[in-house]
């Protein structure tokens, strides 16, 4: 590996362009499209300057940045590991689209590992409870591809009172796949320019209802390809209206099977049908006797809807 930079005086500005120049430990997720915040296409247009890379600015990424010393000396503390921050930017010299920006760096004995500090909401309590979230594993392979390290440790402060840490051996394989992934993204879509197919992730759904949410009113002719997708739309469209008939059904014949009953059991499994009521405005009624208030509280939201006909 080498030093790209040294990253303790770099603006916020300068950090996010050399981002660009490689790919980085959290971008794994998004290129294994398992990342529910940011799609592949997005990272494509910033990694190709068409659009401003983004960094989360929300308070929880603040406090994350913020905790990250506590995360690490709590870590030694606990585990005796000392842990030597790295404000540099390092990239693999076999690999040089990898690149890596560290949490901390340990010696083992004078064996060099990798330390990444975590931060995560009491939601995630159960996710940690079960092991590392699989974004952080490939993070972590990753940094591993670009220093040679054969282990890393990582911690998490979850839900500001909990605290996990895990040990992390290298594995070659995975890292064989993450390499390909990686090479693959980059030299396919950023150096070849080539726009990469949507898919059907959250991230790229919330992506383009996002950035296309108005229209211009135009109508233009779509590539000749577009024909094929529309097919598979509608194909899709009918295969998923024919599951929820079957699933309707099944619905419908354990409703009989309970009748009055609010649950059942079977082979180890539970069925439940129980009462959910909930107390709801009547819009109807609200429009009908009180007119100016109904009109005073009114909202308007728009979006766009797709259809092929």
């Amino acid at each position: 590996m080498r030093i790209v930079v040294k990253t303790n005086n770099l603006s916020r500005e300068e950090w996010l362009r050399y981002r660009t120049k490689g790919i980085g430990g959290s971008d794994v997720g998004i290129i294994a499209g398992i990342n529910p915040f940011k799609s592949v296409h997005q990272l494509w247009l910033e990694k190709t300057g068409q659009i401003k890379a983004e960094e989360s600015d929300s308070e929880y990424a603040h406090f994350g940045t913020l905790l990250e010393p506590i995360v690490r000396k709590e870590f030694t503390e606990r585990t005796g590991i000392k842990v030597r921050q790295k404000h540099m930017l390092l990239q693999s010299e076999e690999h040089p689209f990898m690149f890596a920006n560290l949490d901390g760096a340990i010696n083992m004995d004078g064996e060099f590992c990798i330390f990444e500090a975590k931060t995560a909401s009491a939601f995630k309590q159960e996710v940690w409870e079960e092991g590392i979230p699989a974004p952080y594993i490939l993070q972590v392979q990753h940094y591993m591809a670009v220093t040679g390290a054969k282990r890393a440790y990582i911690a998490a402060l979850v839900g500001g009172n909990r605290f996990f840490w895990h040990e992390v051996e290298r594995d070659d394989g995975l890292i064989g796949k993450i390499t390909a992934m990686e090479r693959h993204f980059w030299e396919t879509y950023v150096l070849g320019g080539v726009e990469p197919v949507p898919d059907g992730s959250e991230a790229t759904t919330s992506y383009f209802n996002s950035r296309y949410g108005s229209s211009n009113g135009e109508t233009i002719e779509l590539p000749a390809e577009a024909l094929a997708v529309c097919d598979e739309y509608e194909r899709a469209s009918r295969q998923l209206k024919e599951l929820e008939e079957v699933r309707d059904a099944a619905a419908n014949q354990l409703k009989c099977y309970l009748k009055e009953a609010e649950s059942g059991t079977v082979g180890g499994r539970t069925v439940t049908w129980k009462p959910i009521s909930k107390r709801v405005v009547d819009s109807k009624r609200l429009r009908a006797e009180q007119p100016d208030i109904y009109a005073s509280y009114l909202t308007q939201s728009s979006y766009r809807r797709l259809s092929v006909a």
